[in-house]
């Protein structure tokens, strides 16, 4: 009812009738949107710890909205989920190029029982942000990465138009980070699932109870090859941890290997050209 009341309020200071949705949200609604809900709390019970924690929460709710909808994030990501399988054949050649020490090496530590003791022992939590940790140590390889491509993508792309504003080289790294994060992840999804099967092919309960000293925490078994093949909660928890550790490698490869980022910059460009030139020849429509 406040923010109502105050929305009202805003509406009547801009000549609008006071039950009217506005046409365009500008920084008054915005901080309403903010302030009020949160002056609830401290007014009624004076709990104003409460209300800062709702501003706060507000906020953040306001800047990611703000940056999915300005920068057209849901877009980018549809744009990239199309050409996601068109990329996975190029992944999957720099994979093979890149992988083979590191494949070589994930098998020796897959097949190690110190390795399965420690992620069976692991909380769900730790697990979680260990996880969390390779990706964002991943995303921040890419990001640093980002403005030169950016530049280099004007340059070769916008050659000829008016330079882009601050704002819209945000929107094009976006599109290439959204891109190659992309990459990253369906990579790191094809080497957890190449694990699972390769745990239910090779390592049975008795094993898993063997390596982590304690029975294995089977979900369901069924017969396969002839055997007995258990999926275990353990089998699920090692195959998470070796393809975050083989996502991070992955993103780390993308940026060191020039031919593959050459290959990638030209796609783009080229899909990204007529944008460009529709881009000019709208400015020179509008001025």
């Amino acid at each position: 009812l406040l923010m109502l009341v105050a929305l009202g309020v805003i509406n009547r200071m801009r000549g609008r009738p006071f039950f009217s949705l506005p046409r365009k949200v500008g920084r008054p609604d915005l901080a309403a949107f903010v302030i009020v809900p949160a002056l609830l709390p401290g007014i009624i019970s004076g709990h104003w710890g409460i209300a800062t924690l709702t501003a706060l929460i507000n906020l953040a709710l306001l800047f990611l909205i703000l940056g999915v909808v300005g920068f057209g994030l849901i877009s980018i990501v549809r744009w990239a989920l199309a050409r996601l399988l068109g990329e996975l054949s190029r992944s999957l050649g720099l994979l093979v190029k890149a992988v083979p020490l590191l494949m070589i090496f994930s098998l020796i530590l897959f097949l190690t029982p110190e390795l399965w003791q420690v992620f069976s022992q692991l909380p769900d939590a730790s697990l979680l942000l260990l996880v969390g940790l390779f990706a964002l140590l991943g995303s921040s390889f890419l990001i640093a990465r980002v403005p030169r491509e950016v530049e280099d993508l004007e340059k070769e792309a916008g050659a000829g138009g008016p330079p882009l504003k601050q704002r819209q080289r945000v929107n094009v790294g976006l599109v290439l980070f959204v891109s190659q994060s992309l990459q990253v992840l369906l990579v790191a999804l094809a080497v957890a699932v190449f694990f699972v099967i390769f745990g239910l092919l090779t390592i049975g309960a008795d094993t898993v109870t063997s390596w982590t000293t304690h029975p294995a925490d089977v979900l369901f078994e069924f017969d396969l090859a002839g055997r007995e093949a258990a999926m275990t909660r353990e089998l699920l928890r090692v195959a998470v941890a070796i393809a975050s550790f083989t996502g991070l490698y992955f993103a780390i490869s993308m940026l060191t290997d020039d031919l593959y980022r050459k290959e990638f910059l030209s796609r783009i460009t080229d899909e990204m050209k007529q944008t460009f030139v529709r881009r000019a020849e709208y400015l020179k429509l509008v001025s």
